[in-house]
């Protein structure tokens, strides 16, 4: 059997499944496009570039793209299934050229298509469209399924109690700060890590700032430490993010604006708390100091990676 993945993995979580799918002697290759870096020939080319783009609409640096996407698959040879993460990056020409390379292909959405619209790849392209947005999968029909925990299971050791986050600057950092105010007002420890190119003005002075994007093992030792792993929805978000499965694997309580969050089979008010942003910010200080409660086997199961890859590729 093989199979190939096809993904822009600049946040280095796609290349689990690639992992997992070789762990059962599948030959799987995984095509990780934010690898691909274009190189201007000279400085008119970029300007043309520019022009091109402006005034027809083309991309030289994407068409660069597609075409060696188009290439590495083609070097592959047949496969029996191809799963593309991000349909919306590519054109649709580039996906019905992928496709006559394929038995089955896949796709996996976990952004909103209220983010980022596929209504151009909706007529049948792909034999199956997965999607983590509850929203998404109820209007389009789409097969529903999470993100999923590609950490083993780890024991509940700590050794502070800070709520941790790591976050981009974006339209959530409004409400991070006041968070952050919160908990600054009440004595309860907390580590924010905001990564972009400015942070914003009069931004709480305990709020930690960079410009470099952390990757997971960046953090693996704040992983290891903090008692709280706190989740912020992005605009036009239903689905739930990679921090929450992460904290089902190290079994930590969560503090969460995703109020999506209820409706899953995991979702125990003893380690979740959902905040609403529009509302005046209340942490109850029993969610602080209670233990947390451990998910039964099964339940846990549903979210690892090992489910996720029989499921999408139909193994059992």
């Amino acid at each position: 059997m093989k199979i190939c993945l096809i993904s822009f993995d600049s946040t280095y979580f796609d290349h689990n499944i690639a992992i997992e799918l070789k762990k059962r002697n599948i030959e799987t290759n995984h095509i990780d496009v934010s690898k691909f870096k274009y190189k201007y020939k000279s400085v008119f080319d970029r300007a043309g570039n520019s022009l091109t783009k402006l005034f027809f609409k083309k991309n030289k640096k994407h068409e660069a793209q597609e075409d060696y996407i188009l290439k590495q698959i083609k070097n592959l040879g047949y496969q029996n299934a191809i799963l593309f993460i991000r349909p919306d990056k590519i054109s649709r020409k580039t996906h019905l050229e992928i496709k006559k390379q394929t038995d089955k292909y896949l796709t996996y959405i976990y952004d909103s298509c209220r983010r980022f619209p596929i209504d151009h790849l909706l007529d049948g392209l792909f034999d199956e469209i997965f999607s983590f947005d509850l929203i998404d999968v109820q209007k389009y029909n789409f097969t529903f399924i999470s993100n999923y925990i590609y950490m083993k299971k780890k024991d509940i050791i700590r050794t502070n109690d800070n709520i941790f986050i790591v976050i981009s600057i974006d339209e959530r950092f409004e409400f991070l700060n006041k968070l952050a105010d919160y908990l600054s007002n009440h004595g309860i420890p907390f580590k924010f890590i905001a990564v972009g190119k400015k942070l914003p003005k009069n931004s709480n002075t305990d709020i930690i700032y960079s410009r470099k994007t952390l990757l997971p093992e960046d953090l693996n030792e704040d992983f290891e430490n903090s008692k709280i792993f706190l989740d912020l929805i992005r605009k036009d978000h239903n689905g739930l993010s990679f921090r929450i499965f992460e904290a089902l694997a190290m079994q930590r309580k969560i503090i969460t604006t995703n109020t999506s969050i209820k409706e899953y089979d995991f979702y125990n008010p003893n380690n979740i708390l959902v905040l609403n942003e529009n509302a005046e910010i209340n942490v109850n200080p029993d969610f602080l100091t209670s233990p947390y409660e451990p998910l039964n086997d099964a339940i846990y199961y549903k979210y690892t990676i090992e489910n996720w890859v029989d499921t999408v590729f139909k193994l059992k």
